[in-house]
């Protein structure tokens, strides 16, 4: 750690699996804007596929010429230990994280090293908080899960939005998701990795909960809403059972200025009825496939990982996350909104959360901390200079 009592690090930042489809994207990112005097290098299993990354992103950036190459595979222990003694901050866009991610979080806890991901696996979480959130809390190290799509724009958004509402008050927040974006094969395999691991997800939660410090005067939660018309956005909210509300309760739980007693609800935002009534068909039958190992892996095989949309249909793709805070009497509605939410944007987001870990003044934190509670309103900065909208629609 570059910090007054631990050593130099050779590298301010490593991105692990960085030639990988969002690894690729992420790796320009970090070419075009990584800040002049940052040492960061490129790290993954194939030293080929490396240098040939490299080579392309020299014909744009020359200075990346001599960027650094570190081959380590995600399942060999020593390698990922000797990454994360290299580094301060360690990004990983190497899924499905239940599978592979591992042996890079405990290499960054008892290293010390940040550790920033793209999960979006609940079960992954809660392991990991588990079995090594208390050593990173003595080694320093902090561990940020979900730093992308899943649940950058949702965790940073409700938190935005809390601090336009009065304080020391019962709060209400409600997100609506729109997107018109397309998936990875990489995104489609972590996707059905936790679909098919139900009773696993809920045991880890189960045993999260029993671990977990509770909240003494104050309540932070984020029930499932039932499927409904929303007035506040014209569109019909279907609940999403994702990652993201979880982070957000946690966000809530970690900070007073949520307020005493807390929720948060989070919906897909669908415009027309049939969408609707036909998505709900489709996520169903997804999920009982999933639960079938030889379906899944015919699933799996229709995307193989490594694969997404082209650049012109991510030029096309959009996100908008509306929220709806309530509290004191007041009413306020902000947006979070940018481009291609799961390739474009969410390079983009890994690559800043790597960046303001190494480099901003942050909070005095530790172990496994969201986006909100470890970087909070730098990280916001961050993504509105890079271009990411986050904004006050209304107050009443």
């Amino acid at each position: 750690m570059n910090r007054p009592d631990g050593p130099e690090r050779a590298y301010d930042v490593v991105l692990f699996g960085a030639t990988g489809f969002v690894g690729e994207l992420t790796a320009e990112y970090l070419a075009g804007h990584a800040p002049a005097g940052c040492r960061w290098a490129l790290a993954g299993r194939s030293k080929e596929k490396l240098e040939r990354l490299r080579e392309r992103l020299a014909r744009q950036h020359p200075h990346c010429a001599e960027l650094p190459l570190l081959v380590a595979d995600a399942r060999d222990g020593a390698a990922l230990r000797e990454l994360a003694a290299a580094t301060r901050v360690l990004a990983t866009t190497v899924g499905p994280y239940v599978w592979y991610g591992e042996g890079l979080v405990a290499a960054c806890a008892e290293a010390g090293t940040d550790y920033v991901d793209l999960t979006g696996e609940p079960e992954f979480v809660d392991r990991m908080f588990l079995r090594y959130d208390a050593r990173a809390r003595e080694t320093g190290a902090r561990i940020v899960h979900a730093c992308g799509f899943d649940s950058v724009p949702h965790d940073l958004g409700v938190w935005f939005t809390v601090q336009q509402l009065p304080v020391g008050v019962p709060l209400r927040v409600d997100g609506f998701v729109r997107s018109n974006a397309l998936f990875s094969g990489g995104t489609l395999a972590s996707a059905l990795t936790a679909m098919g691991r139900g009773p696993q997800a809920l045991a880890a939660a189960r045993e999260r909960r029993l671990h977990e410090p509770r909240l003494l005067g104050r309540r932070a939660v984020a029930p499932m809403g039932a499927p409904r018309f929303s007035r506040e956005t014209g569109t019909w909210a279907l609940p999403l059972p994702s990652l993201d509300p979880r982070i957000v309760a946690r966000s809530a739980a970690a900070l007073e200025r949520y307020g005493p007693d807390f929720r948060y609800r989070h919906y897909a935002s669908v415009k027309r009825l049939p969408v609707v009534l036909g998505g709900t068909a489709a996520l169903g039958a997804t999920v009982a496939l999933a639960q079938v190992p030889a379906a899944r892996r015919w699933l799996m095989a229709r995307w193989e990982p490594g694969s997404g949309p082209d650049a012109a249909r991510r030029a096309r793709s959009w996100f908008t996350v509306r929220f709806v805070g309530e509290g004191g009497g007041r009413r306020v509605y902000t947006e979070v909104s940018g481009g291609d939410p799961g390739y474009g944007e969410t390079a983009k987001m890994l690559a800043e959360s790597a960046l303001c870990l190494a480099y901003d003044e942050l909070p005095a934190t530790a172990g496994q901390v969201t986006t909100a509670v470890a970087m909070g309103d730098a990280l916001t900065a961050r993504l509105r200079a890079a271009g990411i909208t986050f904004r006050v629609a209304a107050t009443h």
